[in-house]
């Protein structure tokens, strides 16, 4: 959930572009995930009448301020990777 919250931030996806934006989950990993963050109220699904018809995904104001959290979270792990591997290292070596 938290890949797609922030993947969404960058603007609408169709399925298949979050699925490739998102890599390693599964096709129905995603279908599930993207549903229960709809029943939440965090993404909105539409429908659009195109031949053949196209699904999009958006972030609803809710989505878009956890998703600014998220992404604010995941700055400050990657940023800090060098101390959590050395954290690590450590742990290992006790």
């Amino acid at each position: 959930g938290t890949l797609a919250l922030v993947a969404l931030r960058e603007g609408p996806y169709r399925f298949s572009a979050l699925r490739r934006r998102v890599e390693g989950v599964s096709e129905r990993m995603l279908s599930q995930t993207l549903q229960a963050l709809e029943r939440d109220g965090m993404v909105h699904r539409e429908v659009l009448e195109t031949i053949p018809p196209r699904v999009e995904y958006t972030l609803t104001e809710l989505g878009a301020e956890v998703a600014a959290h998220l992404e604010a979270l995941i700055q400050v792990l990657e940023t800090n990777m060098p101390r959590v591997r050395e954290a690590q290292a450590a742990y290992h070596r006790d």
